[in-house]
């Protein structure tokens, strides 16, 4: 199912950006009385993590023809590379970046998941370029470099708000956990998880892995929670691995209280998928497509009127992004007159400074620290009749 969906998602891709030019990228109106900056994003178009990369590139884009339409004092010329979830192939991404924007300035917008984005900060660090990733939340990718910054949480971030949530609610007296010990975004949350469970007293009866998200059977990992009494069973996984997960339990006739993070946002929207095997899911994550707000329901109308489907947090974290790089650029004087190392530096001073707001898809006041990781809170959603509610 996996790649099939990232199939369909990649072949849409490639169907819109062609229908905008022969070169394969849209025109994005750069064209203002503003100073142009180009913004390059890294993310996998194909690959099994296509649904992933495609949806940060369609939601920056989205941000992106809004900002150019407004003609202000920054102008966004964006491009989108494939690097089909590869370390390598990313860095050939971002070193074709660099080719692309030659003595523009430019911006790093990527990578989408967290091993290539690892590698590509190590050199847009030794490079001096700025880099705002939508969602590679591991620390790696920002540890140790002052001009990298992620829109998304940090994956022990996740993992201990979850420990916090079910103690502080009451929730479950035995708690189990499955994840991806092969996937650095799914031990990262875990591992804080169960530092947290135990800090906080809860008794976690049961932990299971399995090693990558092609595995397709996990009837041994939910009989060992069932057998161990789990009433809650903790998944900081990916929404294909967990749709599986939820529906190999109904067949097992083991109905836990499962609560998952932000990987699992789009699973309600999963081809062919049963939502009633999601019902009473909770969900750890910073966008819900059925917000009230304004600037929500007109992204997501937009969203759907272009590609059919919902935004996932996923695409609502890349339009953040944009905005995010535009406001800053827009506050920093002399801006139309630096290199993207003069860029670099005095986004990353902005950014890391703390006193730098945005208000987004994902939050509001967001801020960052000095360290790359952001400032925001998770909501929490329980999926009520196919839909998500405020929990």
């Amino acid at each position: 199912m996996k790649k099939f969906l990232a199939l369909l998602l990649a072949l849409a891709m490639t169907l819109a950006l062609a229908a905008c030019g022969g070169d394969g990228q849209k025109d994005n109106g750069a064209s203002g009385s503003g100073v142009t900056i180009k913004v390059g994003g890294i993310g996998p178009l194909t690959g099994d993590a296509a649904q992933y990369g495609t949806a940060t590139a369609w939601g920056a884009q989205i941000a992106v023809d809004e900002i150019n339409a407004l003609n202000g004092p920054v102008q966004l010329d964006y491009r989108f590379e494939d690097d089909t979830g590869v370390a390598d192939t990313a860095v050939s991404a971002y070193n074709t970046l660099k080719d692309w924007a030659k003595d523009a300035p430019l911006v790093i917008y990527g990578c989408t998941t967290t091993t290539p984005c690892v590698a590509v900060a190590s050199e847009a660090y030794a490079d001096r370029y700025f880099q705002l990733t939508p969602s590679a939340s591991s620390p790696e990718v920002v540890n140790g470099k002052d001009n990298v910054f992620q829109m998304c949480f940090t994956d022990p971030y996740l993992g201990t708000a979850g420990a916090d949530y079910l103690s502080e609610n009451g929730l479950g007296t035995k708690y189990g956990i499955i994840y991806n010990n092969g996937d650095a975004y799914s031990t990262g949350i875990a591992e804080a998880f169960l530092e947290e469970a135990k800090a906080k007293g809860l008794d976690v009866v049961s932990t299971q892995t399995y090693p990558d998200d092609t595995t397709t059977d996990y009837t041994v990992q939910l009989n060992a929670c069932k057998d161990a009494g789990a009433d809650v069973v903790f998944l900081p996984i990916y929404y294909t691995p967990a749709s599986l997960i939820l529906a190999q339990a109904k067949q097992m006739s083991y109905a836990p209280l499962f609560i998952g993070g932000d990987g699992m946002d789009g699973m309600l929207d999963m081809d062919g998928f049963d939502k009633s095997l999601a019902e009473g899911l909770l969900l750890m994550t910073p966008f819900s497509a059925g917000a009230e707000d304004e600037r929500t329901k007109s992204f997501v109308e937009k969203y759907q009127a272009e590609h059919g489907i919902l935004p996932n947090q996923f695409a609502a974290d890349g339009y953040d992004c944009m905005y995010a790089i535009y406001e800053a650029c827009s506050q920093i004087d002399g801006v139309a007159d630096m290199d993207s190392a003069q860029l670099c530096d005095a986004l990353s001073a902005l950014f890391g400074g703390g006193s730098f707001k945005v208000d987004g898809l994902t939050g509001t006041g967001m801020t960052w620290k000095s360290t790359g990781e952001i400032s925001k809170s998770p909501l929490i959603f329980k999926v009520e009749n196919g839909a998500y509610v405020g929990a």
